[in-house]
C-alpha cells in the first residue's frame, strides 16, 4: 500500500488531503508511524521522532494513530487477495507477498485487476512488483510509488541485478554499507566479481547468502501461516532516565506484558533467548540477547544493567524487553536430542 496510515487519514478527512501529515509523533517523545508523500519531499519518515519531523517540516499536521480502523482496512485488502490466490504471506498490515504462479493470466494483468478492486472498494492506492522470486518483487514493488508497479521477466534478472544498490537487498543495514564500500562494493554488480571464498572469508555465513542475493537468486517460497518469532514489549520514557536502577520497574513491568503474552498465545513454544533493548539520548542503540528457556526476571535485570554499561553514562530514553522463540525446524532438532 501507498502510504497506508496517512493514506486512510487523507480518505477519512477530506481536509488533510494534498497536506504533509505524519501519524503519530505526537508529544515530546512519540515517533511517527508513517508520514504522507507531500511530508516525504521533507525528508519526514517513519520512525522519526515527532519533534525532529517538525524541524524539517514545519507545517507538518501531526494526526492520532487509529489502529483498529487499519487493522480493518487492511482486512479488507486481505479478502481481496483471497480471490486470487490462497498462498498469501502477509508482512505487515500493508505489504504482502502473493504466488499467483498457478494462474494462465499475466501476472501484471493480475496486479493491475488487484490494484483496481483495491481502490475502488477502500479509495486507496497500491503499488506491486511482479517477479520470478521475492526478493525481486519486493525490490520492484519500490519503483514505481505510489500506484504503480514494475515487472521483471526471468531473462531480466540478470541485467536488474547488476545496477541495484546493495541497500536494496534485504538484511543489508546502513553498518553492512559501510562494510562493503570500503571493499569497493556499493551495487550488487560490483559484489558479483567476487567468488563465494572470498565472500564467506569477508563476511562468513552471512557472505554466502550475499553470494546468492546479489545474483537475484531467492529461494524462499510465499509461506502461508508465518511463524510468529519473538514476543516483545517497549516503553519510550517521558524524561531520559540516567539511573539503572531506576529502569528496573519498568524492565518488570514490560517484562510481565511479555509473559502474559506468550502464555496467552505462545505456551506451545520454546524460549529460545531472552532480549533487552535500549535507545540512548542521541538515538543511539543496544542489543543484548542471552539464551534461556525461560521468563527470568534476574537475567534480564542483568541483560538490563549490561546494556546501561554500554551506554557509558548515556541517559536512557527508550527500553525494550522480549523473548525470541524457537521455530518450527528448532523444535524438531531439540526433540532428536
Amino acid at each position: 500500500m501507498d502510504c497506508f496510515y496517512a493514506a486512510i487519514e487523507q480518505r477519512d478527512y477530506p481536509e488533510l488531503r494534498g497536506k504533509a501529515i505524519g501519524v503519530g509523533g505526537s508529544g515530546r517523545r512519540g515517533v511517527l508511524c508513517t508520514a504522507s508523500y507531500e511530508a516525504r519531499k521533507y525528508g519526514v519518515r517513519s520512525a522519526m521522532p515527532g519533534f525532529k519531523a517538525l524541524e524539517l517540516c514545519p507545517q507538518l499536521i501531526l494526526v492520532p494513530v487509529r489502529f483498529e480502523v487499519y487493522r480493518g482496512v487492511a482486512a479488507q485488502i486481505r479478502a481481496i487477495f483471497g480471490r486470487f490466490t490462497e498462498k498469501i504471506e502477509p508482512l505487515s498490515l500493508d505489504e504482502a507477498y502473493l504466488d499467483v504462479s498457478h494462474w494462465q493470466s499475466e501476472p501484471a494483468a493480475i496486479a493491475r485487476e488487484i490494484r483496481m478492486q483495491i481502490y475502488e472498494e477502500t479509495g486507496l492506492t497500491a503499488s506491486a512488483g511482479i517477479a520470478p522470486n521475492k526478493l525481486i518483487a519486493k525490490v520492484a514493488s519500490d519503483l514505481e510509488k505510489p500506484n504503480g508497479q514494475h515487472v521483471v521477466e526471468a531473462e531480466q534478472v540478470e541485467e536488474f541485478m547488476q545496477q541495484l544498490p546493495v541497500s536494496k537487498l534485504w538484511g543489508v543495514g546502513k553498518k553492512m554499507q559501510e562494510k562493503l564500500a570500503r571493499h569497493g562494493i556499493s551495487t550488487c554488480g560490483d559484489m558479483q566479481k567476487l567468488d563465494k571464498i572470498t565472500m564467506s572469508r569477508r563476511y562468513g555465513r552471512w557472505g554466502i547468502e550475499l553470494y546468492e542475493l546479489c545474483r537475484g537468486i531467492d529461494q524462499r517460497e510465499v509461506k502461508v501461516h508465518r511463524v510468529r518469532k519473538s514476543i516483545s514489549k517497549e516503553t519510550t520514557f517521558a524524561e531520559d532516565v540516567r539511573e539503572g536502577l531506576s529502569l528496573v520497574p519498568s524492565m518488570k513491568r514490560l517484562l510481565g506484558e511479555v509473559e502474559e503474552s506468550y502464555q496467552e498465545r505462545y505456551s506451545d513454544r520454546e524460549i529460545k533467548s531472552l532480549v533487552v533493548k535500549l535507545k540512548f539520548a542521541d538515538f543511539s542503540r543496544t542489543t543484548i540477547e542471552r539464551a534461556t528457556k525461560a521468563i527470568d526476571p534476574s537475567l534480564a535485570e542483568s541483560l538490563l544493567y549490561e546494556g546501561v554499561e554500554r551506554g557509558e553514562g548515556k541517559a536512557v530514553r527508550l527500553l525494550g524487553v522480549g523473548v525470541r522463540l524457537a521455530d518450527e525446524e528448532d523444535e524438531k532438532q531439540l526433540e532428536m536430542f
